[in-house]
């Protein structure tokens, strides 16, 4: 698949769940540099915004199977990752695959479970893979995680470890719809018979992985490499931060300007790719100061300062 090719299908996926979600295009392919990343992709945001439909809809323009989790306090890591049960014709165990073996798992309210049920999607996030009483069991390709959370629906809840955290690539939110397109839902709702909408595949598994494949012929410049790494040492070297980025999110912020700047259809990135996924890669990463958190002081703010503050270096095509 060549680079123009490769921004010809994310513009079609994007097209397709932009049908279904009503929502600003910018975070449908803010969620879709993601997956070309062939990264997770943490959702918070009000009931009610769509993060999960966005998920379901990501799944089938992406020709990719669905599995959903629904994270309550009390689900146990077997419920997600599966376990061993025995069968009586053959008088033996077999493993039974959990909701996690899917293309696309939706951890839906995953901060409703506790830590330790979240920690059981820690190596399969990570290595793609899950253990199970000492047997490891590879996850199918492409494997992709959508978290959800609410952030106003404290009680009952559980906060994400540091650790989860920064296995998510980027963290984004849909927010309201504009008046005109919250109109533009409830015309769309009077046309259909269904309550729910459906968008229209655009890939196929194989071409997922050959869209995923491609980041890895991207130019990025020396001068370039050297402006996110200074951009990560500027957040562990904020008054306000106590944790900074660590190399994981470096790794990160690299992997996803190289898939911003496929779908936008190029073969190099440019400061731009690497501005425009700073926030959305980085503030969630951040653990503030104490003094930061009772100020009420935004992560976004604390990426917009260091943005502001490190020279953004000269790169000529």
């Amino acid at each position: 698949m060549d680079f123009a090719d490769a921004g010809r299908r994310a513009s079609e996926v994007v097209e397709s769940v932009s049908d279904v979600v009503v929502t600003r295009e910018a975070f449908v392919g803010t969620v879709m540099t993601g997956v070309v990343a062939g990264g997770h992709v943490l959702l918070e945001d009000v009931p009610g915004t769509g993060k999960t439909l966005t998920a379901r809809a990501l799944a089938t323009a992406l020709g990719l199977e669905f599995s959903r989790v629904q994270f309550t306090p009390d689900l146990l890591p077997a419920d997600v990752t599966g376990s061993y049960v025995f069968n009586e014709r053959d008088r033996e165990f077999e493993f039974s695959p959990g909701p996690v073996f899917g293309n696309v798992v939706l951890a839906d309210e995953i901060n409703r479970a506790p830590p330790k049920t979240q920690a059981a999607l820690l190596e399969a996030m990570e290595e793609g893979q899950v253990t199970v009483d000492g047997r490891t069991h590879d996850l199918p390709e492409p494997f992709l995680v959508i978290a959800t959370m609410n952030p106003i629906e404290q009680e009952g809840t559980f906060p994400l470890p540091e650790a989860q955290i920064d296995r998510f690539h980027l963290k984004s939110s849909i927010g309201y719809p504009e008046p005109d397109r919250e109109v533009e839902m409830l015309n769309r709702r009077a046309e259909r018979d269904e309550p729910t909408p459906t968008a229209w595949q655009v890939l196929t598994p194989d071409a997922v992985r050959d869209l995923q494949a491609v980041p890895e012929r991207v130019t990025v410049d020396p001068d370039l490499r050297t402006y996110m790494t200074r951009l990560a040492q500027a957040t562990r070297q904020h008054p306000q931060v106590e944790v900074g980025v660590s190399p994981r999110g470096t790794q990160r912020l690299f992997e996803l300007s190289r898939a911003r700047a496929v779908v936008q259809g190029r073969d190099y990135t440019t400061p731009d790719d690497i501005r425009d996924v700073a926030e959305p890669t980085m503030a969630h990463r951040l653990v503030l100061t104490a003094d930061a958190r009772v100020n009420d002081v935004s992560r976004s703010a604390i990426v917009d300062a260091v943005l502001d503050e490190v020279p953004v270096p000269t790169v000529r095509r």
